[in-house]
């Protein structure tokens, strides 16, 4: 088994938007690193002789990008530093240091590929790690990006075997990016065992989509099951699916709520208001 580090970072918005993939090395361990600046503050990293994400706090302190791991008990046990950052250099060095003990340890990266690149280039397949992960199972997003678009489109999905690598499953799927944090662990079904689902795009109001992948006991994979709305809920107590769906700045919403029959969603009830503006109240009106 290759000894191998692997960190996705997800930094402030302080920077010029980039998600970029470096390879290189902490001391002696071989490292890829991806970064994706968009405002939030996170990063995550993950050893890849485990696997498991880690969530990272990220923050610029001057010029140096300073990135700081937390113990359960939300106290910093770690660091990174990387003093003159600049997202658009071919090469980065930073430290890594324990907190307690003060050892450090030298961070040598080069930069494989920009996914944000500006040019109307086409590259396909290329792929980035997510902060989610199963106990034995993490995942990696397929990412593409057509000649003339600047954006990159999720068209993959891959589930591989925590410590050794190995490619367990793919599945083909085409879903806007958010980064680091497209794949969602729950138990959709509710059958006691953990799903996973990928962020498929949003709407035009608060509402998004998402693709759903249930796990089959008796085959030990995963498939793409037939579940779709609204910012859908799972509460695993009532075992009760909940929708909400608006529109029109609010004018209109529609809530459902479904039971889950041999793994397809079967409708309890539906709900549609509309807003009055003499009454300046919701009422009830025909679902479509």
């Amino acid at each position: 088994m290759k000894q191998k580090i692997t960190f996705l970072f997800l930094l402030a918005a302080t920077f010029v938007s980039a998600q970029i993939t470096y390879k290189g090395f902490i001391d002696k361990y071989p490292i890829e690193l991806l970064t994706d600046v968009d405002g939030t503050e996170r990063a995550v990293y993950v050893y890849s002789n485990f696997d498991t994400p880690i969530v990272l706090e990220a923050k610029l302190v001057g010029k140096t990008l300073v990135l700081s791991e937390k113990d359960k008990n939300d106290k910093k046990n770690a660091s990174f530093s990387f003093k003159n950052y600049d997202p658009k250099a071919e090469q980065l060095s930073g430290i890594w240091k324990d907190i307690k003990s003060g050892k450090e340890l030298t961070v040598s990266l080069t930069k494989i590929f920009d996914i944000d690149d500006k040019n109307n280039t086409e590259w396909r397949d290329r792929e980035i790690l997510q902060t989610t992960s199963f106990k034995d199972k993490y995942f990696k997003l397929v990412l593409s990006k057509e000649k003339d678009s600047y954006e990159a489109r999720v068209t993959g999905v891959k589930i591989f075997e925590k410590k050794t690598d190995k490619l367990l499953q793919k599945f083909d799927v085409q879903c806007q990016l958010l980064g680091i944090s497209n794949i969602d662990i729950d138990d959709y079904n509710f059958d006691g065992i953990e799903d996973f689902s990928v962020y498929e795009g949003g709407t035009a109001g608060p509402d998004s989509t998402r693709l759903y992948f249930l796990y089959n006991p008796k085959t030990g994979k995963y498939f793409e099951s037939s579940f779709s709305g609204s910012s859908l809920e799972f509460d695993s107590k009532t075992k009760i699916i909940s929708e909400h769906n608006q529109c029109c700045a609010g004018r209109n919403v529609m809530t459902a709520e479904y039971k889950v029959v041999n793994n397809k969603m079967v409708l309890l009830k539906r709900t549609c208001v509309e807003f009055d503006d003499k009454t300046q109240n919701y009422k009830k009106v025909k679902c479509d």
